[in-house]
């Protein structure tokens, strides 16, 4: 497993580490267990994936942490700053047992009644090591780590301007790629290409939905051709090496749309989105800037064509913490990163979304993107 790691400051790392930590035990935890995925990346500056073979930080609520990797790994992590920040070293080799290695470090000063292992470790982890620790409780690191994750510090919020900028630089090429006659397959193509070009590690996602398509929010590629008039909404985004995600939507004309009912639709979802930004500030509630964007859309008789919340926080992960939706009364803070991304979907005929990514400041909101927000009329 390659760590994919980016250098980051020691002392930023140690942080976060302290307060991981310190967040563990008010949350009357004896250890956090986590294993590879944004959680390590944002602890360690690790990157690379899970598989079989079992890496795991335990990170003790009071005492000193420890890494378990394998031997054949130990190379991967000679960047990361490991004795700096303290953390003990231990590995092992095939025919070893590694979660029962985990449990000891886990119960130092003697059994553990209480762990969070990381939301996305692989149950063929999750399950060994409660076999290893079955007097321990077990919960989802995620309810711990969200409270640091999703207040982006100085350097996050640099990477998050860095990868907005990058995907507006595709948004402003569109005109080379999306023309009639050709597939939403073909397209795509070329802006997976376009993302990587722009300065991204690789294209996460790349959502080309033509005509009908549109009307579909998680539609991917086909094969179907785009036609003059038709509206096509392109939602891409990925990785810049900083490990922070970019995540835009625009929405698309080849021409004039051929639907009547396009442009005065539109107006709508451009006004319900901007009134949703302006609504971002310390001490409003994520719930707020949801109602913020339905309630306008609502008012013009759309409301049932609005079907997802209104926003997800976005990081390490393209979804994380918090989350703008109706029910989730979280107060926003400065340093907290979201999108805001209103749609109108209207079945068989067309569809269209509008998103950026905002932080919110001391006084209000940043955006990170800066593309038009108007329906763009390309030539046919």
């Amino acid at each position: 497993m390659a760590t994919d790691s980016f250098k980051q400051d020691p002392s930023v790392l140690a942080a976060r580490l302290t307060r991981a930590a310190e967040t563990a035990a008010s949350a009357d935890l004896d250890a956090l267990l986590i294993s590879p995925g944004s959680d390590l990346r944002y602890l360690l500056g690790a990157g690379g994936e899970s598989h079989e073979r079992l890496t795991c930080l335990v990170l003790p609520a009071d005492g000193r942490p420890a890494l378990v990797l394998p031997k054949l790994e130990e190379l991967g992590f000679a960047d990361i700053p490991l004795a700096e920040l303290g953390i003990d070293v231990v590995t092992w080799v095939d025919g070893q047992d590694p979660h029962a290695m985990v449990a000891d470090l886990a119960g130092r000063g003697g059994k553990p009644k209480r762990l969070a292992v990381a939301d996305a470790m692989a149950a063929l982890h999750v399950l060994p090591l409660r076999a290893a620790l079955p007097d321990a409780e077990q919960v989802l690191a995620g309810r711990v780590l969200r409270e640091l994750r999703m207040r982006k510090d100085a350097a996050e919020i640099e990477a998050l301007r860095k990868a907005g900028a990058a995907i507006d630089r595709v948004h402003n090429r569109m005109g080379e790629f999306l023309k009639a006659g050709r597939t939403e397959a073909e397209v795509g193509a070329d802006l997976t290409a376009a993302i990587l070009e722009e300065g991204h590690t690789e294209a996460a996602f790349v959502i080309v939905g033509s005509g009908p398509n549109g009307a579909s929010p998680h539609h991917d590629v086909s094969d179907r051709v785009i036609e003059r008039g038709d509206v096509v909404v392109i939602d891409i985004g990925g990785p810049i090496a900083e490990g922070y995600n970019s995540d835009c939507t625009r929405t698309y004309s080849i021409g004039e749309p051929a639907q009547a009912d396009v442009r005065e639709t539109y107006a709508v979802l451009e006004a319900a989105q901007r009134a949703s930004v302006q609504a971002v500030r310390p001490g409003a509630t994520a719930e707020s800037i949801d109602a913020a964007a339905r309630e306008p859309i609502a008012a013009a008789g759309f409301g049932e064509y609005f079907v997802h919340r209104t926003g997800h926080g976005i990081g390490l992960d393209v979804h994380e913490e918090p989350y703008i939706v109706g029910g989730n009364a979280i107060e926003l803070e400065a340093g907290m990163a979201f999108s805001i991304e209103p749609g109108i979907y209207q079945p068989g005929r067309w569809g269209a979304r509008i998103e950026d990514i905002v932080i919110v400041t001391e006084d209000g909101v940043e955006s990170v993107n800066n593309q038009p927000h108007e329906l763009v009329v390309l030539p046919a």
